[in-house]
């Protein structure tokens, strides 16, 4: 029992990690109708700015997890203004994809000039010493990440359903030029929403950071690994990328556990084919009826 207690304890751990990260992609992918192959070096800036804050200049923890959520926004705005609102003038959905592209090898180039290819362990506030919490095994770090990643997306959740802003950004999502003519800001919305994904990928970052070592290539593996929950949970949903994180996390880490680390990642692209084949639509999808 404390075994499975402790890979149940890690696979909530990760898959709440998983979570996050695929809900500022599904922001992203909804409401833009942006792929976003450069969701994982956000993920990646984050944590490198986290410890440059907190380990390199010896601030807090809280000061670092500040500085990469910021961090990710300007640099977010800054992409959505520069690059792909540009590329919004054009029909063409594939320009959008390739540029993401474009900018994920940047961020990584840059990510090795500025911070050397080296892997780096950053620091944590946080005990690792294992704690029995009902039928799971898990420390003080996981439980502060799974709060935080809680009252994250709950925050983000609020943000689209009770405020100005999300009814902007939901109006848009739905007719950008009806909202337009209605007066909405829809370059500030596109904005705004990219940058929210781009915060939300940095945290996950910095929560990642206080478990595995930070590399300029770890968002890598990220990026597909958010696109399979998205998928998972179904497109655009938000109770289907919580789900779907949560749920990959489980599996990889039970797969891990008891059948092979070295196969890991294959244990979640198993459970996305069988979950396609039964629900092609993901768990939480929208089921397409087609007229003929």
């Amino acid at each position: 029992m404390a075994e499975i207690g402790q890979y149940l304890g890690n696979g909530l751990t990760l898959g709440a990690i998983y979570a996050l990260m695929a809900v500022g992609l599904t922001l992203v992918f909804g409401y833009m109708n942006v792929v976003n192959f450069a969701h994982g070096e956000f993920y990646m800036i984050g944590a490198y700015l986290s410890y440059t804050v907190a380990d390199m200049l010896g601030l807090s923890f809280v000061a670092g997890l500040a500085a990469a959520v910021l961090g990710a926004i300007v640099l977010g705005v800054l992409i959505d203004w520069g690059v792909l609102r540009k590329l919004r003038e054009h029909d063409d959905i594939a320009m959008p994809i390739l540029a993401t592209i474009g900018i994920s090898i940047l961020l990584q180039n840059g990510a090795m000039l500025v911070w050397s290819p080296v892997p780096q362990t950053a620091g944590s506030p946080f005990s690792s010493d294992s704690i029995d919490l009902l039928v799971t095994r898990t420390t003080p770090r996981n439980i502060f990440i799974i709060i935080v990643v809680a009252l994250t997306i709950l925050a983000a959740h609020l943000l689209m359903t009770r405020t100005r802003i999300g009814l902007d950004m939901r109006a848009t999502f739905q007719d950008s030029t009806a909202s337009w003519l209605m007066g909405v800001n829809v370059r500030r919305v596109y904005a705004m929403t990219f940058a929210l994904g781009a915060a939300m990928a940095a945290l996950s970052g910095v929560l990642i950071a206080t478990i595995f070592q930070i590399t300029p290539t770890m968002g890598v593996l990220a990026t597909p690994k958010s696109f399979v929950v998205v998928i998972l949970g179904g497109l655009g949903s938000f109770p289907g990328a919580i789900v779907g994180g949560l749920l990959l996390g489980l599996v990889e880490s039970l797969g891990a556990g008891y059948v092979s680390a070295g196969y890991k990642d294959a244990f979640g692209l198993l459970v996305l084919l069988a979950v396609l084949l039964l629900r092609p639509q993901g768990l939480f999808g929208a089921r397409k009826v087609v007229q003929e």
